[in-house]
């Protein structure tokens, strides 16, 4: 492995072997990217016409997922959600013991468990670029799409994966790391991504039966435009992500449909304060969006030893809305950079411990 987070970031990395496997629209970014990082990549899909659409663009494909990930450093798995358990077992035989394994999944907890099932939490770090498109397959991916995206990465008791995968992410992406506890993410996913999907199903669904599609087409602006986007996410994609995360989906549905409520309450009763004060509440949250003020906080850990310590310190900085911005590991110790939420004032203030 390459010590993450030298001064040369990119070219840290440059020439590590890395492969993916399922190269649809996220496989296929990654794909693209790391090619264009100078990393020696290979791609394999199970989809003989994807395979050949990667050759195209110059990337080697062999014809077998064992020859893609053979004699590899990393291999990212992109493949559909349910597919991955089974993947990772192939990936995991097929590769050397020190491979590092990580996956795009939009749900974590099943993955992670199936990894803990196979004995893999030494070089298994469950991952979720969150980032996308309406579009599918490998002809709507680009070596951009994830640039600057919150990327989650699940630390596991062994930490040495976890650092370098870490700092190819940020040097090769420039991604924000967010180190999230497998169920943390999905109950964070949940609300933050899937429960959108059904929203925007619904409206888009709606307006199809309504008494007058076309005229309600005719006058969709902006609101409806971003508010329905991901409706036109391929169905079965869609299925897979909010099957596979269906508890925690049901039970923030269960806050959106109070908070719905609420709303048409007030609209019925004619409660203008009311209406108002709950708007005024969401659009603040709203805000933070792109308002949000952030203060950098800096810790150092032993590389070798016991690393309950680190882990947590990861766990709370993405559970309090952080993300990493560098990972460097020199002389024995690990130094991390992160950006923390600051509720009360402008960003800058550094936090060394």
């Amino acid at each position: 492995m390459t010590d993450a987070g030298s001064t040369a970031a990119g070219a840290a990395y440059r020439g590590v072997r890395a492969a993916v496997v399922g190269t649809g629209l996220i496989g296929g970014s990654i794909l693209l990217r790391l090619r264009e990082a100078g990393l020696d990549v290979t791609g394999w899909d199970p989809d003989p016409t994807t395979r050949d659409q990667a050759r195209e663009r110059g990337v080697p494909v062999p014809e077998t997922v064992e020859a893609a990930v053979a004699g590899r450093e990393l291999v990212f798995l992109c493949g559909p959600l349910p597919t991955l358990p089974a993947t990772l077992s192939t990936v995991a035989a097929a590769s050397g013991p020190d491979c590092v394994l990580t996956d795009v999944g939009s749900t974590k907890a099943e993955v992670a468990a199936a990894a803990a099932r196979l004995g893999l939490l030494h070089r298994f770090v469950p991952g979720h670029p969150m980032a996308g498109a309406e579009f599918a397959g490998l002809a709507a991916a680009g070596p951009t799409l994830l640039d600057s995206a919150a990327w989650v990465l699940c630390p596991g008791p062994a930490t040495a994966p976890f650092r370098w995968l870490t700092g190819l992410i940020l040097a090769v992406f420039g991604a924000r790391v967010v180190p999230l506890a497998a169920a943390e993410h999905d109950r964070a996913a949940a609300l933050a991504s899937h429960v959108p999907h059904l929203l925007a199903g619904a409206l888009a669904g709606a307006s199809g039966r309504a008494a007058a599609p076309d005229a309600v087409l005719a006058l969709a602006a902006g609101s409806f435009r971003d508010g329905t986007r991901v409706a036109a996410t391929p169905a079965e994609r869609t299925a897979n992500l909010l099957l596979g995360n269906r508890d925690e989906v049901l039970r923030e549905l269960t806050g959106v449909r109070a908070y719905l409520d609420d709303l048409a309450e007030a609209l019925r009763s004619g409660d203008r304060e009311r209406l108002t004060a709950r708007y005024d509440e969401a659009g603040a949250i709203r805000r933070m969006l792109s308002d949000r003020a952030y203060t950098t906080q800096v810790r150092e850990f032993p590389v070798n030893g016991e690393h309950t310590a680190e882990v947590d310190w990861l766990r709370e900085i993405g559970a309090a809305g952080g993300y990493l911005g560098g990972c460097q590991v020199h002389e024995g110790r690990v130094r991390y950079t992160a950006a923390l939420p600051r509720p009360d004032g402008p960003a800058g203030a550094v936090d060394r411990r």
